[in-house]
């Protein structure tokens, strides 16, 4: 066995296991996931493998502090739809676009089809706000946040938009990333917040690598 196989082996070998596993319980149950980026820092590190609980959030709303997958906001934002210049891609190019290894195909990618993960910080009828250094203010309170792994200051400003006392509509949720210098969330959306019915799921545990391996804890605000 070369070192590339094995490279590829190992570092592929449980997702794909995982999702043949569950390719029968998928669009109900639960699923497995693959953090590309880090804007999760410090919580969820690049490279990271979840499995997203499907059923919870079908029966009840998400809690301040669950992280949560969702669509992308270029599949649901109107603001992100007006700009687009060709129709949204179907489910079916969707679901096959995302098994690896065609969702490394850059041309052939469509960031309608792309999932987020993010976690959620402001509730339905809460007044909002956040500031320049990324902090959340709910109901002119600023909420405490032990898992932010960095904030914004002068020489990241461009990532760090600020909203300023909005309402959080109706079966809406403002999530944010946790690395708030380098996320791509709410703050920068036409419409801000998500919808409920946008959501895919809730990181569950995490079982890849297994230094890390176990289930996720909510550390909200009541």
């Amino acid at each position: 066995m070369n070192s590339s196989f094995k490279n590829f082996a190992l570092e592929w070998g449980p997702l794909l296991f995982l999702t043949f596993f569950v390719s029968s319980c998928r669009s109900f149950i639960a699923e497995p996931r693959y953090i590309p980026s880090g804007s999760m820092l410090p919580e969820l590190q690049i490279k990271d493998r979840l499995i997203i609980e499907k059923i919870s959030l079908k029966k009840r709303s998400p809690k301040r502090g669950e992280i949560v997958v969702f669509n992308s906001p270029y599949s649901f934002d109107k603001g992100y739809i007006f700009q687009r210049d060709k129709p949204l891609p179907t489910k079916k190019y969707c679901f096959f676009m995302n098994l690896p290894p065609m969702s490394f195909i850059p041309l052939l990618r469509d960031q309608a089809c792309d999932a987020y993960i993010k976690r959620v910080v402001a509730l339905p009828g809460e007044l909002v706000s956040v500031n320049s250094k990324g902090e959340v203010i709910i109901n002119n309170k600023k909420i405490e946040e032990p898992y932010i792994g960095s904030k914004c200051d002068e020489s990241n400003y461009f990532l760090c938009d600020e909203i300023n006392d909005i309402k959080v509509p109706e079966d809406h949720f403002l999530v944010l990333g946790d690395n708030r210098a380098n996320s791509r969330d709410g703050r920068s959306w036409p419409g801000i917040f998500l919808p409920k019915e946008e959501i895919i799921g809730r990181a569950y545990f995490r079982f890849w690598p297994l230094k890390t391996f176990g289930f996720f804890k909510n550390p909200g605000q009541p």
